[in-house]
């Protein structure tokens, strides 16, 4: 599948790209052990860096790159960049913006003394007829110190810029969001219907569970090994 991303010529030079989320999993994870002792269990345990579901679903898509670094100190927010006047149509050159708290009203995300915050994007996204993009938080990235909200966008048809309103969660942070920080994981949705059909483990399928029960019980990596696709 292509995905095409473009941006306004005179800030190719100085936007970070976004790339395959693969390629931007991050250092706790590429640190963390594969198995760990539990003294108070008297076992040996896989951490979550030998589940595929973990890393594959931290791994799928792309991320959404910061445009620049954001200093954060005490609650304000301010940037050091100073981007080229736009060559045409007037986006906004501030690589952070607001949302009013309203506009987050009655939603678990609203707090009366707290703005939400967007995230600016400068890469145009287009996806081939039929699909759309989701827009989500970087997976299992709780250690970032936002949420990004998410949301589905028609990148089919939509050719204007996607931005990504997000919550700041962290009051303890004081330093320096750097420059490509990921504030968004994407992926592609394909627009169909879906057909929720409901059924019982009998048979075959019951025998299939079965085994796959005993795989995953008697070959260490089962998952990956024998049921587990890759992209072509």
């Amino acid at each position: 599948m292509d995905v095409i991303f473009r941006c306004p010529p005179e800030l190719e030079s100085i936007l970070p790209k976004p790339i395959p989320a693969k390629r931007g999993l991050p250092d706790w994870l590429k640190a963390m052990p594969t198995h760990v002792d539990a003294a108070e269990l008297g076992l040996e345990l896989q951490t979550v860096k030998k589940c595929p579901p973990f890393v594959d679903a931290m791994g799928a898509g792309w991320l959404m790159p910061l445009a620049a670094d954001i200093h954060v100190e005490n609650g304000r927010f301010t940037w050091d960049w100073d981007p080229p006047p736009p060559s045409f149509a007037n986006y906004t050159r501030a690589p952070l913006s607001f949302h009013p708290n309203h506009q987050v009203i009655q939603t678990p995300f609203y707090e009366e003394d707290r703005q939400a915050l967007k995230f600016t994007n400068y890469w145009s996204v287009t996806l081939p007829k039929g699909y759309a993009m989701l827009a989500t938080h970087p997976v299992n990235r709780a250690d970032l110190p936002f949420r990004s909200l998410t949301g589905l966008v028609d990148a089919a048809n939509w050719k204007s810029l996607v931005h990504f309103p997000a919550i700041w969660v962290d009051d303890d942070f004081s330093g320096v969001l750097p420059k490509g920080t990921p504030v968004a994981q994407c992926y592609p949705v394909a627009h169909e219907t879906l057909n929720l059909k409901m059924g019982l483990l009998e048979n075959e399928d019951a025998d299939a569970l079965t085994d796959a029960e005993a795989a995953v019980r008697d070959t260490d990596g089962a998952y990956r090994r024998l049921y587990r696709s890759k992209p072509e």
